[in-house]
């Protein structure tokens, strides 16, 4: 069968599923993937199809309107319609590469924000459709936790205080997006059919949907539809003719296990400043560190002897050599974190990182997370000495990496998508 995934995102996002459509390849699919551009080389080093998608989250992100978005403490409202600002002069663009990519597809799936896109593509198209997602999303309520895309609130809120938060958040996005991009298709071809909807929806339930987080690191809520799956995390494995660099490998071998300290593409981090400060805090926790680089190529930044600077290097091969690892708390640089069995500090800045962040915490296998606004040195530091030397952590940590190394998230989301895929006619509705 012919899969289009739609995976729009920063690396974090669009990973996972370039993963997963190459266990659906092997299962026997042609997959094509549409993303960004700049995530081409990764889709085709693992045999998938590419089509494009306009735009460069991390670009954005990372840009001055990616930088306000983050520096403003905003609602979940607030947060998506400045999101939508910064992406409205490339709307109808991004509509029309994915309608172009999922065209002559036969089951569609679609990624994070690619959602809101692709179910009303596939209205149109009368696909069937699976959602993914690496974090739990308000399309999926529960009275389990609060909406992981809100700000945390200041304390417990319970059941239906928990569930409402979902229902609030899910409107706030599909007030924002989805009016978008029904405009940008009925444009483009047409206005949705009458009895419009995925041939996947079963009455009476949700689409089908999967999580690739592991329940290890949050149990499958009991509220959650039959049609919700949490299949384990989604990695993907260095390539096998990757090698480390000589300066980086004599550096690990110089001296005890470092700090891991990097924020992916987060602008609001993303400066010389920050650098500076987390030279110091390495140097009050009395730890070395292995920093990746966040600031200008062509910014001067002294770099302390005990302090090794890296451009990229694959976590699967340099966390589980870490003391610690420090980051944005992004889904994917979490799951990394955790897998590899070494104690997380989370310095988080929006979105989802704080919901992973808390998750970090209440499991024991990091210290309490920072919010960017209130990082320094000397916060830090604190926090980089606790992950590093707290024995009863760390061997939490050991054991959590263990069970999520125990899992196979892509084969069993596989065999899922698999079972929609042969499922019946007669048990799915029909769009036309």
């Amino acid at each position: 069968m012919r899969i289009a995934i739609v995976a729009p995102g920063s690396r974090g996002d669009v990973q996972p599923f370039v993963v997963l459509g190459r266990g659906l390849q092997r299962a026997g699919h042609a997959v094509r993937v549409v993303t960004h551009r700049n995530f081409e080389p990764l889709v085709l080093s693992q045999g998938l199809e590419f089509r494009v998608l306009a735009g460069d989250i991390g670009a954005i992100l990372r840009g001055e309107g990616g930088r306000d978005l983050m520096r403003k403490g905003r609602s979940v409202g607030g947060h998506v319609r400045h999101l939508m600002r910064i992406m409205q002069p490339m709307a109808r663009q991004l509509v029309t590469d994915v309608w172009e990519g999922c065209r002559d597809a036969e089951f569609l799936l679609t990624g994070g924000s690619g959602v809101f896109g692709g179910t009303a593509l596939a209205e149109r198209l009368g696909l069937p459709l699976v959602r993914g997602f690496v974090q739990p999303v308000p399309a999926t309520p529960t009275r389990a936790f609060p909406c992981a895309l809100m700000p945390p609130p200041p304390f417990p809120l319970g059941g239906w205080l928990n569930r409402l938060t979902h229902v609030l958040a899910e409107k706030a996005f599909v007030r924002t997006f989805r009016p978008a991009v029904e405009r940008a298709l009925t444009e483009l071809v047409g206005p949705p059919p009458a009895t419009g909807e995925a041939r996947s929806r079963r009455p009476g339930q949700p689409l089908p949907t999967l999580y690739g987080f592991s329940t290890h690191v949050v149990p499958r809520p009991a509220d959650w539809a039959p049609s919700v799956h949490v299949t384990g995390y989604w990695f993907l494995d260095r390539a096998p003719d990757w090698r480390p660099p000589a300066n980086l490998v004599a550096f690990l071998d110089s001296g005890p296990p470092p700090v891991y300290v990097g924020f992916g593409s987060m602008g609001a981090l993303d400066s010389r400043d920050t650098a500076v400060m987390v030279f110091e805090a390495l140097k009050l926790a009395g730890r070395r560190g292995i920093v990746l680089r966040s600031w200008g190529q062509h910014e001067e930044i002294e770099t302390p002897d005990r302090v090794h600077v890296v451009d990229a290097v694959p976590h699967e091969w340099l966390f589980p050599q870490m003391a610690a690892v420090v980051h944005h708390g992004g889904a994917g640089t979490t799951a990394s974190g955790l897998r590899a069995g070494v104690p997380s500090v989370i310095v988080h800045v929006f979105a989802d990182q704080p919901f992973w962040g808390r998750r970090v915490a209440d499991l024991g296998v990091g210290p309490q997370p920072i919010p960017h606004r209130r990082l320094s040195a000397q916060r830090l530091a604190q926090a980089i000495a606790a992950a590093a030397t707290d024995g009863a952590m760390r061997q939490r940590a050991e054991e959590l990496g263990r069970a999520i190394r125990a899992e196979d998230g892509v084969a069993r989301a596989v065999a899922i998508v698999q079972s929609l895929v042969q499922a019946p006619s007669h048990v799915v509705s029909q769009v036309r």
